[in-house]
């Protein structure tokens, strides 16, 4: 048998990024055999049945002799079923039983027996990083063709059977080229809206609403603190709804991050609403931030751009809740492994709910409280002092009265909410301008000297609360700069005592449920 020789370009997937892979295919004579080099994981190795079946199943001739795929670069760990694709490609170009692949073309997919090419997992950064590395076309999975075709400058070819693409390179049938604008295959822009709760469905909770207002406007991190019934999960539920409508740059970074997790579908290729992830209490902590061999994103990775929503908050694990401390305050999660760092963007407005004790009856007004005080001080320890200082807000919600319920006065919908909350983003985005900063909650130290400047009144007021109060230089920074959003939202240039008044408010419940224990 002549030496026979061929190369494919595919990708990898690692952390966020994507990078280029040459998959090189020789075929020699010799004892048959099928090897696969190049640091390969299991799924990689599997490869060889998958790919050996699909070629016979398909009609083509599977070559004896002695068959090598390199997988370059060789120092780089390679994972998952994604060059099952290329690697078919390869055997059959260098058998001679379809033409040389030409250099600007790469392929991802994963193979059935039959030779169905199923979807893979990070189609978009590959997308990305085909078109930094001047590939012309890739040929991607049917489930994954749309969510690639976001990326402009490379044609994405939709494969759905190997047979297909070998009848393309032989010339004898075309492939359909995924377009964004594809109306019968992609949601159409919006389509999502309907589908969000509305605050007009919740009956009283006037305090509860604007302290949520405040939170969505500014980017701010919110607890509330309410007996069974009162309504959290309700009002948590219904934020998206009030939060502004993301940017370009916003669904790419978050698509991103699900297409990395497989979460995208071939119906809804893309992440266009803030996404709101309430994981269950026994996630842990690599569930929440992150991890496995091949470091995943976690729930807060997940959460990017959108709302974490954690119920009855001490019931999380001690470390699921410690593990989100640092995500919090930097706004990004990095994970150690062996195999390297990777680091997800966790950018979130974190929103929690639990009650005041274990009972939920703490501080009812017509309920009366079965709990001792050792165990509502043990329920209450479970939430640690450093992770309720990087909470911006802290709201009690109250039960909601008889005659609140059956009163058929209408309440205010949540478009008209956040018709307030777009007209005080807009005015952070122009304040912020050209910084890597979009909201107040985000500011830096030296933001928040030039943009928080207090009269002598609220700086005087702010002084008595921290004295009394016992502020922590954290609670300081998060009272201004609640402060500077109600004041945005008030659409006034300065912040007065009347908003540090209210951002302080919202800084007593630490002090009532836990400084008073």
């Amino acid at each position: 048998m002549r030496l026979m020789f061929a190369s494919v370009l595919s990708m990898g997937v690692f952390g966020m990024d994507a990078y280029m892979v040459n998959v090189e295919i020789d075929i020699s004579s010799g004892m048959p055999s099928f090897d696969i080099v190049g640091l390969p994981d299991t799924a990689v190795k599997e490869s060889r049945d998958r790919v050996r079946s699909a070629i016979k199943n398909s009609g083509y001739e599977f070559p004896l002799g002695k068959i090598v795929v390199n997988l370059a670069p060789a120092d780089t760990k390679k994972t998952g079923s994604v060059y099952d694709l290329p690697i078919f490609i390869g055997i059959l170009s260098a058998s001679g039983q379809i033409p040389k692949v030409k250099e600007d073309c790469a392929f991802v997919g994963e193979l059935s027996l039959g030779g169905e090419i199923s979807a893979v997992n990070g189609a978009l950064p590959m997308a990305m990083e085909a078109r930094r590395a001047g590939v012309k076309k890739v040929f991607a999975p049917a489930d994954n063709a749309y969510e690639s075709s976001v990326v402009e400058g490379v044609d994405v070819l939709v494969a759905d059977h190997v047979q297909n693409v070998a009848g393309y390179l032989l010339g004898k049938n075309e492939l359909k080229v995924a377009k964004f604008e594809d109306k019968e295959m992609f949601s159409k822009r919006g389509v999502k809206e309907p589908s969000l709760l509305d605050f007009s469905d919740v009956k009283g909770q006037r305090a509860a609403k604007r302290a949520l207002e405040i939170a969505a406007a500014g980017g701010h991190n919110i607890l509330m603190i309410g007996a069974p019934g009162s309504g959290k999960s309700m009002l948590a539920k219904r934020i998206p709804s009030i939060l502004p409508d993301m940017s370009y740059d916003e669904w790419i970074e978050t698509t991103k991050i699900h297409s990395v997790a497989g979460l995208l579908t071939r119906d809804a290729p893309i992440v266009e609403s803030r996404p709101f992830r309430s994981p269950h209490h026994t996630v842990s902590a690599a569930g929440m931030s992150g991890g496995g061999t091949i470091p995943r994103p976690g729930e807060i990775s997940l959460a990017h751009n959108g709302v974490l929503f954690l119920d009855e908050l001490p019931e999380f694990g001690r470390n699921a809740l410690e593990v989100l401390r640092q995500p919090l305050e930097d706004g990004y999660v990095t994970i150690s492994r062996a195999s390297g760092r990777i680091s997800y963007p966790c950018n979130v407005m974190f929103v929690a709910a639990m009650n005041p004790c274990p009972c939920g009856y703490f501080g009812h007004p017509s309920r009366k409280c079965s709990c001792s005080k050792p165990a509502i001080e043990r329920y209450l320890s479970r939430i640690s002092g450093p992770l309720l200082d990087r909470i911006d807000i802290h709201i009690d919600v109250l039960p909601v009265e008889f005659r609140q319920l059956s009163d058929d006065t209408k309440e205010e919908s949540s478009a008209a909410i956040k018709e307030r909350v777009d007209r005080a983003r807009k005015i952070q985005l122009k304040r912020f301008a050209g910084q890597s900063v979009h909201s107040n909650a985000k500011m830096t130290s030296a933001m928040e000297r030039e943009f928080c400047k207090l009269d002598t009144k609220a700086s005087g007021l702010l002084e008595i609360a921290f004295e009394r109060m016992g502020f922590s230089a954290r609670a300081y920074d998060k009272v201004i700069r609640v402060a500077r959003t109600i004041a945005d939202l008030d659409g006034s240039e300065n912040i007065l005592a009347a908003h540090i008044s209210e951002a302080i408010q919202y800084r007593s419940l630490d002090r009532k449920y836990w400084s008073e224990r």
